[in-house]
Formats: structure tokens, sequence, C-alpha cells
């Protein structure tokens, strides 16, 4: 039981690792200033694909729930993200959003009766601190809308988290992954055409080969590990796991970038890893009390 649990939180964390290499991927190789057209094709594409693939449709209340799972998780966050990551210095941003793990652990409190322990607060708040070592500099400016956007966001994102947990779905993980995709998308389509006009004509073949990066491994995949996660574990353990974006964002640009890495941001990178680690141990259960002295054959 211990080694299947192990596995699905390891496979589980594959989805905010992919994650983690958005940043070097849209910087590097996307056309620049153009954040939503990124979200949009990373979410109405893949979500159309696995629609076909599973050829299964919502029914009932499951419309209006895929829509509404589908903004909060798509949607509203990456419009809200992208908001942020535009007027926030990066470190900002991701120190803000690092605030997600406690907001999930409250609302799991409240509407999924998950017990708040002093572990997971005192892992959530380490999981800040550590965020804020890891990427925050000391030059970092805010922005009101910034802020407000990347909290927006953060909660946001916790509720689709939650309110995933809350709804569990009657079809399997990709076709409610489709679904979702294809929700956030619809919302941030007409978004994308009335901010940033249309797509560019000059796209060439890296900006190609990045979006389908985007949509494939890094939605259609991902999401679809991150769903699997929502529904076997419980919404506390997965959202701790989404900690680790930071982490290898910032790996990947000392690594491919040849950006700077301090001994702080290692002290950092470790106190978000343990904090993750943290969460994911669970306490063994108390040995049941004995009913009374036990009596050999012989006496019985």
């Amino acid at each position: 039981m211990l080694n299947n649990r192990l596995v699905l939180i390891l496979v589980t964390a594959m989805a905010p690792a992919v994650w983690g290499s958005t940043y070097l991927v849209t910087t590097e190789f996307l056309p620049p200033d153009r954040p939503l057209l990124a979200a949009a094709i990373r979410s109405l594409p893949p979500g159309l694909l696995l629609i076909l693939i599973t050829r299964q449709l919502p029914k009932g209340i499951w419309w209006w729930r895929a829509l509404a799972l589908g903004a909060l998780n798509i949607g509203i966050f990456l419009a809200l993200l992208f908001v942020a990551a535009y007027r926030l210095p990066g470190g900002v941003a991701a120190t803000v959003m690092a605030i997600q793990p406690l907001i999930v652990a409250g609302l799991s409190t409240a509407l999924l009766g998950e017990r708040l322990t002093v572990r997971t607060a005192i892992a959530g708040i380490a999981g800040v601190v550590g965020v804020s070592l890891l990427v925050l500099r000391s030059n970092a400016h805010l922005d009101v809308i910034g802020v407000v956007a990347a909290v927006a966001g953060a909660v946001t994102m916790a509720s689709g988290v939650v309110l995933s947990k809350r709804w569990t779905s009657p079809v399997p993980v990709l076709a409610m992954t489709g679904w979702q995709l294809t929700a956030g998308g619809l919302l941030l389509l007409p978004v994308t055409f009335l901010v940033e006009g249309a797509p560019p004509a000059n796209l060439t073949i890296t900006n190609l080969a990045a979006y389908a990066y985007l949509a494939i491994p890094g939605a259609a995949i991902a999401y679809a590990l991150w769903f699997r996660g929502i529904r076997a574990l419980s919404a506390t353990s997965v959202t701790f796991l989404s900690l680790l974006s930071p982490v290898v964002a910032t790996t990947l640009g000392w690594l491919v970038l040849g950006q700077s890495l301090s001994p702080l941001q290692g002290l950092g990178a470790l106190i978000v890893l343990a904090s993750m680690v943290v969460v994911q141990l669970r306490r063994a259960p108390a040995a049941k009390p004995a009913e009374g002295p036990q009596l050999s054959p012989a006496r019985r």
C-alpha cells in the first residue's frame, strides 16, 4: 500500500515539474508579448483532442460543473497568472502564489471535512518562506494590481482543486481533463483575440514546437496526472506538490540559461522540498487497546 501511494505521489508530482519548465519555454521559444495566446493554445487544442480520443461529453449536471472547474483550474487561473507575471517580478508572483497550499488546507477543512493539522499549517508557512528564498530578489517591487491578481489566482486554483475533489466525476480522468481544458480554452479564446488580436502570421518551427510542448506534455498529460492525483490523494497533499514548480524553474534557469544560484536559494529549495515531504507523511494509526487479559487456550 505504501509503495502504491509513493508511486502515485511521484507520478502526480510530474505535473508541477513539467509546469516548472513553462517559464523557460515561454521566454526562449515563443513569440514575445503573447501570454494569452500561449494559454489558449495550451488549453483548447489539447482539450478538444482528449474529447475526440475519449468520445465522451458531459451529461446533466456535469455540463455546468465541467464549465466551473474548467474556469477555475484553467481559464480564469491562467489569465490571472499571466496578469501577475506581467505586472510583478517572477519572484514576487511565485511567492504570492505559494500561499495556495494554505488556502487549499483551509477550504478542505470547510468543504471536505479534512482536519487542518499544525504540521500542515507549519509546512504551508515553510513552503512560502522557501519559495521566497528561492526566487525573491531584494530589488523586487510590488504592484497592487499584480499582487491582487496573484492572490486571486491562488484562491481560484485552490478552489478548483478542492471542488475537483468534492465533485468526483463518473467518467475516466482523460475525459474529465478534456472537458476542463476545453471549457477553460473557450473562456480564454475571446479574451485572447480582444486583448492580443489575431495570432502572428510569422510563427517559426521553433514556435510551433514550443506550443506543441505546452499543449501535449504541458497540458493534456500533466493535467491528467494532476487530476488523477486529486482523485486518489487528499487535496492538501496534492496542492503541496505544486511548490515543485518554482524549484524546477529555478533549476532549469541555472542549468540551461546559466543563471546564478546562491546558497540562500539552495536553502530555499531544501525548505520547499522538506515541506512537501512532511505533508505527504501520514501518521501511523494508533494501536487498538487490548480488550482485557488474554487467556491461554488451556484456561478458556
